[in-house]
């Protein structure tokens, strides 16, 4: 039996791994019902590693490239690509974002407006990742965690995972030294007067903005990074923030309900990148930092195979990405 500490992402995906290599699993959180205490709960569920390279390593191309088709056996998954876009007083940052990415094609304002209409005479220029495409991190989670259930994996939720666990994918509360936090900050909009069907980046220097369509008139707003350890509701700034990019994105917004605010912390390593430690027994996956749903497919793989690799009697130090 192999024992999990965490059934978030990055546990659930471990476990689903797992028993798709025939061992059992039996999966521990404290939290009550899925996805209730994860920092998942707070991400945009962009499946973008085209875009993602424009502030990351090269890995989260090759890793987070694999995760379309893995979630797609899992849950619904939207390819509609991404469309990234900068008011007129940032086209730099359109074209320093060109420079660090690829897989996009060029567009002009009539194009942007074929792809979303909402966006007529907003922008005169913009970046198309067709190939990207985004889910729903709160159906995805559950999803998975049926998934999991389904392959005769045991998931006991309100109860602390025993000493000495197999596997521990507990987030920012895991015992590594070198791990920080990297706040993420969202609010969620209802308007039937806006139809957005693709996750839109607003570009500008601070930080970009993206918002992501989740059916039914419901969109979800956040900010791709916020470097802080504040663990608490999010401030007015960044509210302000969030909220004057759905108006420059579409200024129908300006009549759209907020239904939630939220906060989460994301652990991230010194380089950003998501990691596999082996301490004193245990097998540590961490550091999905904000590419949770992008990395945690191709992790969970490799986590499952050092586990067997163990398993085997070959136990050593190791760490990778």
């Amino acid at each position: 039996m192999i024992t999990i500490a965490g059934a978030g992402l990055a546990g659930l995906a471990c476990a689903h791994e797992l028993l798709a290599r025939g061992l059992p699993v039996t999966v521990y959180d404290r939290a009550e019902e899925i996805g209730a205490a994860s920092a998942s709960r707070y991400a945009g569920g962009m499946l973008a590693p085209w875009c993602e390279r424009e502030s990351a390593e090269e890995e989260v191309i090759t890793l987070g490239c694999r995760a379309l088709d893995w979630w797609a056996r899992i849950t619904p998954v939207h390819r509609r690509g991404t469309l990234v876009v900068a008011p007129r007083r940032d086209r730099a940052e359109l074209r320093r974002f060109a420079r660090r990415t690829r897989g996009f094609r060029d567009l002009d304002a009539a194009e942007i407006t074929d792809l979303e209409p909402e966006l007529a005479g907003r922008f005169d220029a913009g970046l198309f990742f067709d190939r990207e495409a985004h889910l729903d991190p709160r159906r995805a989670l559950r999803d998975l965690a049926r998934a999991v259930a389904a392959r005769g994996g045991e998931i006991r939720l309100g109860t602390a995972a025993p000493a000495g666990v197999d596997l521990d994918c507990t987030g920012i509360s895991a015992p590594l030294t070198d791990l920080r936090a990297v706040r993420g900050e969202m609010a969620v909009l209802r308007s039937a007067e806006i139809r957005i069907t693709r996750t839109l980046r607003l570009l500008h220097p601070r930080t970009p903005i993206y918002l992501v369509p989740r059916g039914e008139g419901i969109y979800m707003l956040g900010a791709t990074m916020v470097e802080s350890d504040h663990d608490g509701p999010p401030t007015l700034r960044a509210l302000m923030e969030l909220l004057g990019a759905a108006f420059a994105l579409a200024p129908g917004f300006a009549e759209a309900e907020v239904i939630e605010t939220g906060a989460g912390l994301r652990p991230a390593f010194p380089d950003n990148l998501p990691r596999l430690d082996w301490r004193d027994g245990t097998l540590f996956l961490n550091g999905l930092y904000r590419h949770g749903f992008l990395l945690a497919p191709a992790m969970a793989e490799a986590a499952a195979d050092k586990i067997m690799e163990m398993r085997h009697g070959n136990p050593r130090e190791f760490r990778t990405a």
